[in-house]
């Protein structure tokens, strides 16, 4: 894979590139109008969408940080964006460019203050993988392989700016409006602040592998702060193949389900034992050891949940609280999806559309014992995003809904039900966790 040799880290360096970007996007409708003549509408759409996808990723893996970061969230929303982008944006999880050796020198010498080789026995430059924040490396020392995490260079310090280039975007894709949307991108800034953070991160890791080690299936790796610093993480090596390269060739049902439970039981334990949930469940996040446990890695964004949320949040879970209309209207205001300030149409058609949602959403918690490899439930999924994503009377509404913290435990719960999807577990203990 072709390696970077800089990043653009200056504000100007990085609007520039988003501007380029833009450029090309706007080549790409050009295209496309000759193409509707030639081809059709929906090839040509198709075929812009593709277009469209490549380019804008292309231009943000060079950023990295930030906005690759959002990319990879838009990556887990397949019923807003059209699949061309789902399928780009996904290579944001696990597959991105890493720095060159040159700057890989550098960089962990201006945050350890040491070179590689003064640290570690060996040191391989090249990295193992990447992602938006940073990539990973092989070190050896005493005989121990340990894996080597390198925060890109500029990363922090361009969070505000990436994400105020993003902004108008996101208000666009999403329909916010009014004037306290501010608040979701506070929420969405602080945690990529948090991310940046690798001292917190080491913490954070610590706290949540001996709160969770006791949940059967699990591994994780350990931590050494004596080989960290803010941009810097050192853990225990760990094999296994990615997730999604086991999901691509697994064909054993019970292996299946074994990870499918794992998983199930770790984020439901997080959730309601803990009140402080791994909020970045992506692929690229889970290896699948040779043993067939669940490997979990990367603990650089974490949720609080706070009761205040968590409360009415699984209080509408429950079957005969979406049944109720009068309890389910009093919850949704609770959670900030009906607003004071609504109009008697907003209020009828936020309440029928979550109604509709939720129904749908909660089904895993109405039952014993569910089935994440059920196509006709994810089918489901799928038309209901795209529908409201197609809604013109939504489009004329204030998009602008919910409690601050859904963004991150909505994500969540997508990208949760999305893996477990991917694993084709069929048969999973929902209460299971409370056995730990």
């Amino acid at each position: 894979m072709k390696t970077i040799d800089n990043i653009p880290t200056s504000k100007i360096q990085r609007a520039t590139k988003l501007v380029q970007t833009g450029t090309k996007v706007g080549v790409n409708y050009l295209k496309y109008y000759g193409n509707k003549l030639v081809n059709g509408e929906e090839d040509a759409k198709e075929q812009l969408n593709q277009d469209n996808a490549e380019d804008i990723y292309n231009g943000l893996k060079q950023l990295k940080g930030s906005a690759l970061k959002v990319a990879q969230m838009l990556s887990m929303e397949k019923g807003i964006l059209p699949q061309a982008y789902v399928e780009q944006f996904s290579l944001s999880q696990f597959s991105v460019p890493p720095l060159s050796a040159p700057l890989v020198k550098k960089t962990f010498k201006k945050y350890f203050g040491k070179n590689p080789d003064e640290l570690f026995d060996t040191f391989n430059l090249n990295a193992v993988s990447g992602a938006s924040i940073g990539q990973v490396h092989l070190a050896e020392k005493d005989g121990k392989k340990y894996a080597v995490k390198i925060q890109y260079p500029g990363v922090a310090e361009s969070i505000s700016t990436d994400l105020a280039l993003v902004k108008p975007i996101a208000i666009k894709m999403f329909n916010i409006k009014g004037k306290d949307n501010d608040k979701y991108f506070k929420e969405v800034e602080d945690k990529l602040i948090e991310e940046t953070n690798y001292v917190l991160e080491v913490e954070q890791s610590q706290t949540i592998v001996e709160s969770c080690k006791h949940i059967t299936n699990l591994r994780f790796p350990s931590y050494y702060k004596e080989y960290s610093s803010d941009r810097i993480i050192t853990m225990d090596w760990m094999e296994g193949v990615h997730l999604s390269e086991f999901t691509a060739i697994n064909t054993d049902k019970d292996k299946a389900n074994k990870l499918g439970q794992a998983l199930w039981d770790f984020y439901m334990y997080q959730m309601h034992k803990i009140k402080k949930v791994h909020a970045d469940p992506h692929p690229g996040n889970f290896l699948i050891s040779k043993e067939t446990e669940l490997v979990v890695l990367d603990f650089g964004c974490m949720k609080q949940v706070p009761d205040d949320f968590y409360v009415p949040y699984f209080e509408l879970a429950k079957k005969e609280n979406i049944s109720n209309p009068e309890f389910f209207e009093k919850k949704l205001y609770e959670l900030e999806i009906l607003r004071k300030d609504d109009s008697p149409q907003e209020i009828t058609f936020f309440t029928a559309m979550f109604h509709e949602m939720l129904s749908l959403f909660t089904e895993p918690f109405q039952k014993d014992v569910f089935d994440f490899s059920d196509e006709t439930f994810f089918g489901k999924i799928t038309e209901l995003g795209t529908k409201y994503a197609k809604n013109t009377e939504l489009r004329n509404m204030n998009g602008n809904r919910g409690s601050k913290h859904f963004i991150y435990i909505n994500r969540t719960f997508f990208g949760l039900y999305n893996l477990m999807h991917e694993l084709k577990a069929n048969h999973v203990k929902i209460n299971n966790f409370e056995q730990y």
